[in-house]
């Protein structure tokens, strides 16, 4: 974005009231053919700017803007953002090839071709989701990190109950439901040094069905999925979305050694004295979910006695 149009969006945002063409173009030291021509570009990007003879006011705009995420977020937080992404996991994992710093989030209005876990697809709507990855660089032995993916699902969790009286509950290990229904998937994906043996990199992709209504889903997922404003109408932004869910991570990071986010994601869970069936080693296995220990972990009893689940797929027993 050009510097006019940054400054003139910046102003416009800072005023309740119609700015005139003539004194955006006094503040900005420009011509007030340039700041028209600001205006209609920002228009054609899809900011909503009230235009006529008195001038020029800013109406909520649904557009992704890493300044005004930043600016929400009291740990410094670097943001790149593009209209499409194959995957922003991916864009992550380039980023950190390319030295891209600590705390950086990679977001895209929509993700082409993108995946969940176990390389399945994911149904993504073009301005109606939430779609991005964070990198981290903890270079932290494994036993030394923070539970990076619980860490996430509760910052989701708590932004989601902050908009919605519908209270979410949580699939272990990295799925939001709302109303019954999945809102929100989350992966977390490490990189280990070999000399050092350290984590190096850990980049956590978070996508969510925002403002997609529920009629937009395919007919074999309507069921299944929702989304956090399942009539199509947000009546806020992904913007303070997405900050949202940041400031709740980086201050339960901050808290840390506190470990009240595990008590969170106990209470939200869904599977807690449920009867979950999985597979392992090859094997079926069906038993009750008895709880969630401190790592993260599921911990299940079966008839062949209690296993504890680090990670993998479960389902759950429609009938318990």
């Amino acid at each position: 974005m050009s510097q006019t149009k940054q400054e003139v969006l910046k102003y416009l945002k800072s005023e309740s009231a119609i700015l005139s063409g003539s004194e955006l173009a006094e503040r900005l030291n420009v011509s007030r053919t340039a700041i028209w021509k600001a205006v209609k570009e920002l228009q054609k990007e899809g900011y909503t700017i009230e235009s006529g003879p008195k001038g020029y006011r800013y109406q909520q705009s649904d557009i992704i803007d890493p300044q005004e995420i930043i600016a929400k977020l009291a740990r410094p937080l670097r943001v790149k953002w593009q209209e499409a992404s194959p995957s922003t996991m991916e864009d992550a994992k380039a980023g950190a090839l390319a030295g891209d710093p600590d705390f950086t989030l990679y977001i895209a209005d929509n993700q082409i071709a993108a995946r969940g876990r176990f390389h399945r697809p994911f149904f993504a709507v073009a301005k109606k989701g939430i779609y991005m990855s964070l990198l981290l660089r903890p270079n932290q032995n494994f036993t030394e990190l923070p539970q990076y993916t619980v860490l996430a699902a509760v910052a989701v969790a708590q932004a989601i109950d902050a908009v919605q009286p519908a209270p979410t509950t949580i699939k272990w290990v990295n799925d939001i439901f709302l109303n019954g229904k999945k809102v929100c998937g989350i992966l977390s994906e490490a990189v280990s040094d070999v000399e050092s043996g350290e984590i190096s990199q850990v980049v956590i992709g978070i996508g969510l069905n925002f403002s997609i209504a529920q009629q937009d889903f395919p007919a074999e997922l309507r069921e299944r999925v929702t989304s956090v404003f399942a009539n199509g109408k947000a009546p806020i932004t992904r913007n303070e979305m997405i900050a949202r869910i940041w400031q709740n991570f980086e201050k339960m990071l901050a808290d840390l050694p506190d470990t009240h986010y595990l008590e969170v994601y106990r209470e939200k869970s869904n599977v807690l004295g449920q009867t979950v069936s999985y597979t392992r080693g090859g094997k079926h296995f069906t038993g009750k979910a008895v709880a969630i220990n401190d790592l993260g972990e599921l911990i299940v009893q079966t008839a062949e006695g209690e296993q504890t689940l680090r990670s993998g797929e479960i389902s759950l027993d429609k009938k318990s």
